[in-house]
């Protein structure tokens, strides 16, 4: 049984999805505020991959506003991860009152679930992908006789979005499980498919990778991976 037996209108569920854009866009403005009086931590922390993966070489700031709005670029994409599970609940919530009440259940797994591979898959580019890719693009590319000069805008800029990118990437197993239950896809046809999911991987990790070999092999395997875990996940909750 649905959750709701009457029929919203047309024009009452788009201002229902603004409601829910706009808590959403609220939850990530006031903990991007919140985020701005600790970019100094976050700027150290940050810096980790540069320092580990290529020690030594400092970060410059070429303009005068430069420094500036990479805090507030820094603090705005801090409160989209630390917002992710608000951002997450208010999809949810709209989607809600159209599902059965089989269905329902699931909502809060699925945000919890959403939220740990999006973090994992962050983790995962900061800590081995942006390390070791920054030591091949920086110091192993390099040609002889010259000095490597990395802007701060340009440098977390580039770690940020390498960071969301491989999140949202890494949330394959949830779309999965989502599309499972909806009956779109099942095991028997991801399993078919695997060859044709190798090529799309590929070309994924080309995509939103820097353009070496390294960052891409190191997103091609993991996704491959969850690309098996998601047909496993299919075959158990899909929808007979």
């Amino acid at each position: 049984m649905r959750s709701d037996n009457k029929e919203m209108p047309f024009l009452d569920h788009l201002e229902e999805l603004r409601m829910r854009i706009i808590k959403a866009v609220a939850a990530i403005i006031i903990l991007a505020i919140i985020a701005f009086f600790f970019t100094d931590f976050l700027f150290q922390f940050l810096q980790l991959p540069l320092k580990k993966g290529t020690p030594g070489i400092q970060l410059h700031f070429f303009g005068i506003t430069e420094a500036f709005m990479t805090r507030i670029k820094l603090a705005l994409l801090t409160g989209l991860f630390v917002g992710m599970p608000i951002v997450l609940f208010q999809l949810w919530q709209f989607v809600v009152p159209g599902l059965f009440e089989s269905e329902r259940r699931v909502a809060f797994p699925l945000i919890i679930f959403s939220t740990f591979f999006f973090l994992l898959g962050a983790s995962f580019c900061f800590f081995v992908v942006a390390r070791y890719g920054l030591r091949y693009l920086i110091l192993i590319n390099s040609p002889p006789n010259t000095e490597p000069v990395i802007g701060l805008g340009a440098y977390f800029s580039f770690i940020m979005w390498l960071m969301i990118a491989f999140g949202a990437v890494f949330e394959l197993p949830v779309i999965a499980f989502f599309l499972g239950r909806l009956g779109i896809i099942n095991a028997k046809m991801m399993a078919k498919g695997r060859r044709y999911a190798i090529i799309a991987i590929l070309a994924v990790s080309a995509f939103i990778t820097p353009p070496d070999v390294f960052t891409q092999i190191t997103l091609s395997i993991p996704l491959f991976l969850l690309y098996e875990l998601s047909i496993i996940v299919v075959r158990i909750t899909g929808r007979k």
